[in-house]
C-alpha cells in the first residue's frame, strides 16, 4: 500500500457512497471574513464525495455558493482557497510569519493583531473584494453609489468574473439560491436558479451589506444584503416544493450561543452573534413541527371513509401528507476568545487560515458518526445534528 492510500484509509470521512435522500443542500450563512470557515466545510464534503445539489447562500455565503457552483467538482475547493488567499491583507503576511511564535504565547498579543488587521481592512479594504472610496459620501451628489456606501466593491466583480463560470451556473447542473433585500419594498428576494439567470450583481446583492457597500441594481430595483432580513436560506430550502428527502448541511458564522458579557467590546461582540445568528433552531423547530403535522394528517387521511377520498379536498390534503424525511447537520463555527466584535471584518491570512481548518476538522470530526448520513428512523422523520460543539468524537 503507498503512503496516499494509507493517509486515505486513516481519514473516515472521504470516499462514501451517496447517502439514500433525494437531494443534498449546502446552506451558507453570512459572517464576512468568518466565511472562510464554510471554504473548509465544502473541502471536507468534497472529499467525502458529499457533493450538493443544491447550494443555498446568504452574503459572503452567496459568494462561497456562487464559486461552488460556478466550478466543476474537482476544481471547487481550489476556487474557493484562491479567493480566501487573495482576500488577506499581503501587508501582514510576513508579520504573521515573523510574530508566529509570539502570536501562539498567548490571547491578549493575538486579540491585539487581530484588532489592528481589522483597523487595515477598514482603512484599506481587502484585495478582491472591496476598496475605500476617495470621496466623504456626505459631499457626492445624492442618489450616486459614492453618496451611500464607504466602500467601493467593483474589485467583488471583477473577483467573480473570474473565478465563476456563470454559464457553469445557469446550465442547472446544481441548484442556485442567493438571498437579497428590495430597498425601495423591504422584501426579501431570492435569486435561484430556477426561476432567474444569475450574473454578478445577483451575487454582489446578496453581499452588499449597507452603510459600507452600495446596493446593486437588478432589473430596475435596487437590493441590499439578506442578512437584514435573514441570514440563512435554511428555511428556503427546507419549504421548497416539490419536497424531497434531503439531507441538509447548515453553515453558521455566527454562535447564537453565548456567554453573558462582562466588558463593552464583549456586548458588541455578543450583540452581533445574536443579531446574525438568524435563529437556526427555530427555524428546526418549525420544520420538525410540520413535520409532526403532515405525519398526522397522513394517519388521518387514512381513516377517512372511501366516500370522502373521491373528492378535490382529498387529493389537495393528500399531496400536503406526502412524507418526506430530512437531516439537518448544524456545522457552527466557534470563536475564539480573542476574537472580538470585528472578526466579521478581520481579513489576515492567519485568521482565514484558522477559520478554514476549523471548519474542516468540524466537518470531518461529524462525518466520523454513520448516523449523519442515515435516513432518520423516528416518527418525525426530521433529526439535528450539532456533533462538532464539544469538539470531541
Amino acid at each position: 500500500m503507498s503512503t496516499v492510500e494509507a493517509r486515505t484509509k486513516t481519514k473516515t470521512h472521504r470516499a462514501r457512497p451517496r447517502p439514500p435522500f433525494e437531494q443534498i443542500a449546502l446552506v451558507l450563512q453570512g459572517g464576512g471574513a468568518l466565511g472562510a470557515y464554510q471554504g473548509g466545510v465544502y473541502e471536507a464534503l468534497a472529499e467525502a464525495d458529499l457533493h450538493p445539489d443544491w447550494v443555498a447562500g446568504i452574503s459572503i455565503g452567496a459568494i462561497n455558493t456562487a464559486i461552488i457552483v460556478g466550478n466543476p467538482p474537482e476544481s471547487r475547493a481550489d476556487r474557493l482557497r484562491e479567493f480566501w488567499q487573495g482576500a488577506t491583507a499581503p501587508l501582514w503576511q510576513g508579520i504573521e510569519a515573523a510574530c508566529g511564535p509570539l502570536l501562539a504565547a498567548g490571547d491578549a498579543l493575538r486579540s491585539a493583531m487581530n484588532q489592528l488587521s481589522a483597523g487595515l481592512a477598514v482603512s484599506s479594504g481587502a484585495s478582491g473584494f472591496f476598496s475605500p472610496r476617495l470621496s466623504v459620501p456626505w459631499l457626492a451628489p445624492a442618489g450616486t453609489p459614492e453618496a451611500t456606501s464607504y466602500y467601493d466593491t467593483t474589485p467583488l466583480r471583477r473577483t467573480l468574473e473570474r473565478l465563476v463560470d456563470f454559464d457553469r451556473i445557469n446550465a442547472g447542473e446544481m441548484r442556485l439560491s442567493v438571498g437579497a433585500v428590495n430597498v425601495r419594498s423591504g422584501n426579501f428576494v431570492y435569486f435561484d436558479t430556477q426561476t432567474h439567470t444569475i450574473a454578478p450583481e445577483h451575487i454582489m446583492a446578496s453581499g452588499a451589506l449597507p452603510p459600507g457597500f452600495p446596493a446593486v441594481e437588478i432589473e430596475g430595483e435596487h437590493y441590499w444584503d439578506g442578512g437584514l432580513v435573514s441570514n440563512t436560506p435554511l428555511q428556503w430550502v427546507m419549504d421548497a416544493e416539490p419536497r424531497c428527502d434531503t439531507l441538509a448541511f447548515q453553515v453558521d458564522l455566527w454562535d447564537a450561543r453565548g456567554e453573558n458579557p462582562r466588558t463593552m467590546a464583549q456586548v458588541m461582540t455578543r450583540e452581533k452573534e445574536i443579531q446574525y445568528s438568524s435563529r437556526t433552531r427555530a427555524n428546526s423547530d418549525r420544520v420538525r413541527q410540520m413535520q409532526q403535522m403532515r405525519n398526522t394528517l397522513a394517519m388521518l387521511l387514512q381513516k377517512l371513509p372511501a366516500e370522502l377520498r373521491a373528492g378535490q379536498e382529498f387529493a389537495l390534503l393528500r399531496e400536503a401528507s406526502i412524507r418526506k424525511v430530512y437531516n439537518l447537520v448544524h456545522l457552527i463555527y466557534r470563536s475564539k476568545q480573542y476574537e472580538g466584535d470585528s472578526k466579521d471584518y478581520e481579513f489576515s491570512r492567519l485568521s482565514m487560515q484558522d477559520h478554514w481548518r476549523a471548519g474542516y476538522n468540524d466537518t470531518v470530526r461529524t462525518l466520523r458518526h454513520p448516523a449523519v448520513l442515515e435516513r432518520p428512523q423516528n416518527e418525525e422523520g426530521f433529526v439535528t445534528f450539532d456533533l462538532s460543539r464539544d469538539g470531541s468524537d
